[in-house]
């Protein structure tokens, strides 16, 4: 299997390679791991000792975010590095003042990990939520550096509990500590005889609640909202959900949308027009007359970085990606005090399972069933108190990273 492994690893990089000069994603992973080792070396200072973080994406740098923020306020002194395998985190975060250095990841072969390994020398390493390497585990436990998975699931078909998965779960054992998300995965976890874990919560709690205290003021959405009330927020949004929201919208009056769409290029900002011919779109809102304002229903947000405030300005809520592989974050719209509403493939989720098991949360099929919630969402007091649920859910559950950084300190790791 694990010749296998190797073998997936190097034909999934060459076909990367292959498909860069067309696809503008595997363009910047295949760039951004050019000469990556000579940059590792001439960036990091040596004997650092970082605290080495890993994230898949965008999404899991979010949720390892409030870790992050509570060693640099506890103990400035320590040095911190992150990596990202995908470009959507790289980019983005590659500047943030929460790490010292940030790198693209390496390829997990033996070589690369070893060798990344030498020139970083993590005190320890946190990765969060998945992403399981078989070389940079089984090469961090040989140097016996300590290593975590923060916010970690599991569930009953992963591959890990296949009667096919023993290599997949060897990869698991290689782990110190997991701080799981939920008892089920504890559970799950000790049926293939791993005991070091134990729960620790969703660090994604603790990043959101703070979000309301820190919402900014967006003085283009204030001018097209013009103290209007019922305000529907559409976040990280596909072509399905545009296109169920487009008739919700063609019968709907009395609403105003903020739009916020996953795929913000060209040629989605198309398709998008096309859907809503009368849209306006925030990078060009100087150009709009009073009058275009005053008529649009729709605001597209084509920039990144806005959605958290964003719904601070909304009643309603819906969250894109359930017409594909997945929802995504329901959080930062709950912690608003808001109804969330999604499309049907959210079952991988335990917040969205969670907060429609509370009555504030509504999965929907096609636009008539979106149409209906909307509708019975107009009644104001029922929707406070459906929003107030959301938020009082995302309260309850904060005090993740407390837990994390207890441990921590604990194990003499820090402090």
């Amino acid at each position: 299997m694990r010749v296998l492994y190797d073998i997936g690893i190097v034909l999934y990089t060459v076909l990367l390679r292959l498909v860069s000069p067309f696809h503008p994603k595997a363009r910047l992973w295949v760039e951004g791991r050019k000469h990556l080792f000579e940059h590792i070396e001439q960036t990091m200072e040596k004997d650092a000792a970082p605290i080495w973080f890993h994230f898949a994406s965008l999404g899991e740098f979010e949720q390892g975010r409030s870790v992050m923020e509570a060693i640099r306020k506890k103990y400035p002194e320590e040095k911190i590095v992150i990596t990202f395998y995908s470009p959507s985190g790289y980019e983005i975060r590659k500047n943030t003042p929460l790490a010292d250095y940030v790198f693209y990841l390496p390829t997990d072969t033996a070589v690369h990990a070893r060798k990344f390994l030498d020139i970083v020398q993590p005190k320890f390493a946190l990765f969060t939520k998945y992403e399981y390497w078989y070389h940079y585990f089984r090469i961090l436990r040989e140097r016996r550096i300590p290593l975590f998975v923060i916010s970690a699931i599991f569930r009953e078909e992963q591959v890990f509990f296949k009667w096919y998965g023993g290599f997949f779960r060897q990869i698991l054992k290689n782990v110190s500590f997991f701080f799981a998300q939920n008892r089920d995965s504890v559970l799950w976890l000790r049926a293939i005889r791993i005991r070091q874990a134990g729960l620790g919560g969703d660090t994604r709690f603790d990043r959101v609640v703070e979000l309301p205290k820190h919402q900014r003021n967006i003085p283009e959405v204030e001018q097209f909202l013009n103290r209007h009330t019922q305000v529907f927020v559409a976040g990280s949004t596909w072509t399905p959900d545009e296109r169920i929201l487009a008739e919700l919208f063609a019968v709907q009056e009395g609403w105003k949308m903020l739009m916020a769409p996953h795929e913000i290029h060209e040629a989605h900002l198309q398709e998008i027009k096309l859907l809503f011919p009368d849209a306006l779109f925030f990078s060009r809102f100087a150009n709009y007359t009073t009058t275009e304002i005053e008529k649009a229903s729709v605001l597209v947000i084509d920039n990144i970085g806005m959605l958290s405030s964003l719904y601070g300005y909304g009643r309603i809520a819906y969250i894109g990606g359930g017409f594909g592989a997945g929802i995504h974050n329901t959080l930062e719209a709950a912690t608003y005090g808001m109804p969330v509403v999604f499309g049907p493939n959210y079952a991988r989720f335990q917040e969205a399972v969670d907060l429609i098991g509370i009555g504030s949360a509504f999965p929907v099929r096609n636009a008539k069933e979106l149409e209906r919630i909307v509708c019975a969402l107009s009644d104001e007091e029922k929707r406070s108190m459906v929003g107030e649920a959301a938020q009082q859910y995302v309260q309850e559950k904060a005090g993740a990273t407390q837990i994390i950084m207890k441990y921590l300190e604990t194990e003499g790791l820090i402090g």
